[in-house]
């Protein structure tokens, strides 16, 4: 099992609709990541840089982010563009961190 973290970040003053969309998440999202192995997905706020801190671990070879071809994934990323700091094709702009640290 992989352990991935990367950080994303929100448009200003959005962390609220942030938080609401995901305690709605999309049944069809929750399925496709756990289908894919991915599990103990959390997210974490930083209220002074707006930045989101994403940790999850990962049983296969790819982690959420590398979901794009999946129509609910894109359709998912569009629903979240308003709010988020997004790419040309709507995915979150996403910096993959290094883990420099873990204690079990």
């Amino acid at each position: 099992m992989e352990r991935l973290a990367f950080r994303m970040q929100l448009k200003p003053g959005r962390k609220e609709e942030y938080k609401k969309r995901h305690d709605e998440i999309w049944p069809e999202i929750q399925e496709l990541l756990k289908e894919a192995g991915i599990s103990e997905y959390s997210i974490f706020f930083d209220e002074e840089t707006n930045y989101l801190f994403a940790f999850q671990k990962v049983a296969g070879k790819q982690g959420s982010q590398d979901l794009s071809a999946n129509p609910f994934v894109q359709k998912w990323w569009a629903y979240m563009k308003d709010i988020m700091i997004v790419n040309k094709d709507n995915s979150p702009v996403t910096t993959m961190l290094e883990e420099v640290f873990y204690l079990d």
